[in-house]
């Protein structure tokens, strides 16, 4: 048997493999190394290739938005109307508070109409001047003088009916303001009065029968009649005199005096 003759050795060809990742799949190229004209020189506009015109920039668009001047507006009339209220109570204040450091005689002297016995009948304002029984007076309402032992209760009491002088002189006395009304005055006009007097310290008010205007305010050695409810005088009188035309202090009593209507009966 022959031998055979080898034949030349055989050499394995070799496959070149670029490097994998570690799954197994060839990194990605970089961006744009491998592109087609990715390293061409930029011609016009940037864009890459020979004589190539670049895109046009795009302009913002602008949106029309007017502004909404209503409710600017409005809160523009809110705040002056505020600021307005504002200043007006810090001018009233200021106001006052010059008003209440001028003497409380010289603001009682400044009320037009006003007559001051004080100054008129020194000997009719003198205190303590205690008796029973009905008395006569001088003045229509009484302003002072001689009075019963007993107060009438006077904070901020209405009375509908008419009350004894005697007692309401005393009243005031102790600093009260007694304000009254001709009876049979129409009742809304009383109700604007008893809103000024109900509840509050050193008022009271009752219909006196016969009276000449219709309206007196007295208080000790004081006295201003007025024809209507509304007129201003009625109320500087209060602020001037209420408590302080008192002869026995700003704490005599205005409680734990008589309530009943009607005149003291004859001693």
């Amino acid at each position: 048997m022959s031998m055979s003759t080898p034949g030349p050795e055989r050499v394995p060809s070799t496959v070149k493999v670029d490097k994998t990742t570690g799954q197994g799949k060839p990194p990605a190229a970089r961006s744009g190394a491998n592109r087609p004209g990715g390293n061409r020189p930029a011609g016009k506009g940037g864009k890459g290739g020979k004589g190539g015109k670049g895109r046009k920039p795009v302009s913002p668009v602008k949106v029309a938005g007017g502004r909404n001047w209503g409710p600017i507006a409005v809160a523009g009339v809110v705040v002056l109307i505020a600021v307005g209220i504002i200043g007006w109570g810090v001018v009233a204040s200021i106001q006052q508070e010059k008003k209440q450091a001028v003497p409380w005689a010289d603001r009682a002297a400044a009320i037009a109409g006003i007559t001051n016995y004080r100054e008129s009948n020194p000997d009719l304002v003198k205190g303590s001047q205690h008796k029973n029984g009905k008395l006569s007076y001088e003045q229509q309402p009484p302003v002072a003088g001689e009075h019963n032992p007993s107060w009438q209760n006077c904070n901020g009491v209405v009375y509908s009916e008419p009350i004894a002088n005697e007692h309401a002189v005393h009243s005031m006395e102790h600093g009260t303001v007694w304000i009254t009304y001709k009876q049979g005055l129409p009742e809304d006009q009383v109700e604007k009065l008893a809103d000024r007097v109900e509840g509050k310290e050193k008022l009271m008010l009752s219909p006196v029968p016969g009276l000449s205007d219709n309206v007196s305010l007295q208080a000790w050695g004081y006295q201003l009649k007025v024809d209507s409810v509304d007129d201003p005088r009625i109320d500087e009188f209060i602020q001037s005199l209420r408590i302080n035309a008192s002869i026995e202090g700003p704490t005599a009593a205005c409680d734990g005096g008589v309530s009943a209507t009607g005149v003291v009966p004859q001693s």
